[in-house]
C-alpha cells in the first residue's frame, strides 16, 4: 500500500477549494435542511464559517498554525454562523487535529 504525505498548505488548499464549491452550492443546501423546520440558511451558514476559517488560516504568519492551535479553534468558533456553522467549525477541529505534525 502506498503513502501519500501532504503539507499544511495543501490541506488549506482543499478546504479553500471545498469552501469554494459549497459557496456555489449553497442555496441547494439551504433547500437540503427541513427538519425540524426548513430554516433556508444552514448552506449559507456552513459557506459563511468555512469562509472565516480559510481567510483567518490564510492571514496567518508561516508557522502560526503548528504555535498557537488554541486560539486556531477559538477564531474558528467565533466566526461560525448558526448551528450548522458551529457544526462545520467542529469538523474542521477534527481535521486541523488530525493533520498537526504536518510540514508548514
Amino acid at each position: 500500500m502506498s503513502t501519500t504525505t501532504y503539507s499544511s498548505n495543501n490541506v488549506l488548499n482543499a478546504v479553500a477549494a471545498a469552501a469554494k464549491v459549497l459557496d456555489e452550492r449553497k442555496e441547494e443546501v439551504n433547500r437540503l435542511n427541513v427538519f425540524p423546520v426548513p430554516d433556508g440558511d444552514t448552506g449559507t451558514n456552513m459557506s459563511l464559517t468555512i469562509q472565516s476559517v480559510v481567510s483567518n488560516v490564510a492571514n496567518l504568519p508561516i508557522g502560526a498554525r503548528r504555535r498557537h492551535p488554541q486560539g486556531r479553534h477559538h477564531r474558528r468558533l467565533m466566526g461560525a454562523r448558526g448551528n450548522s456553522g458551529v457544526i462545520t467549525s467542529q469538523i474542521l477541529r477534527g481535521l486541523c487535529e488530525g493533520s498537526q505534525g504536518f510540514d508548514e
